[in-house]
């Protein structure tokens, strides 16, 4: 219904848009999506891994169990993953094609690990530990593309009112946006391989 109500928007402006549902815990729906894409456009110049959940877990790390951090990790981690590896071959017929993956000021170790630092009292195991792998994935994937026209960076949007905290976050969708924006818009001059919002770089 969303993804419906952002094509029609666009839409409205000028803008051709279609909304692709993709399931991205599920093999067959990624694959799905590729080939619909493929099909319609011949290529993808732009790929935003969007998709995360903050996991129901939200006890000790002594008391979680693999399981309470794999619920996370299957969005936040493999599903990013899954989605960039099954549409990679799109983004190498753009001329330059850019990857967003969608972090958070949580999955930072250097900031999570000073004691004076704000984040210090948030202690989200399956969460927090999701976000810092996929600040890896991105600089792994920033590594293996590097000399192509390819860019892959890492976006943090700031705390946004989404349905992941209830909608208690201080920025709207649109201003979390920003940065995201900015990323998939980046020049030949651009980064890649790093970790930013609107104020600049956030550290690992």
């Amino acid at each position: 219904m969303r993804g419906k109500q952002a094509a029609n928007s666009l839409t409205a402006r000028g803008i051709q848009a279609a909304p692709l549902r993709i399931d991205v815990t599920d093999d067959t729906s990624i694959s799905d999506a590729a080939i619909q894409i493929e099909r319609q456009y011949g290529r993808l110049d732009i790929l935003v891994n969007n998709a995360g959940i903050a996991g129901s877990f939200t006890g000790a790390p002594s008391e979680a169990t693999a399981d309470d951090l794999r619920e996370a990790y299957e969005t936040n981690v493999f599903g990013v993953i899954s989605v960039t590896n099954a549409i990679l071959p799109l983004l190498r017929r753009s001329e330059a094609g850019r990857i967003v993956n969608m972090a958070s000021h949580v999955g930072s170790l250097t900031l999570n690990s000073d004691p004076g630092h704000p984040l210090a009292g948030i202690n989200l195991i399956a969460y927090q530990s999701s976000k810092t792998a996929l600040n890896a994935i991105t600089v792994a994937y920033a590594k293996e593309l590097r000399g192509t026209g390819i860019k892959v960076n890492a976006a943090n949007p700031g705390l946004v009112a989404t349905d992941i905290n209830h909608h208690q976050g201080q920025r709207t969708p649109a201003e979390g946006a920003v940065i995201v924006v900015r990323l998939a818009l980046f020049d030949d001059e651009g980064p890649s391989g790093a970790c930013l919002s609107e104020d600049g770089v956030v550290p690992w």
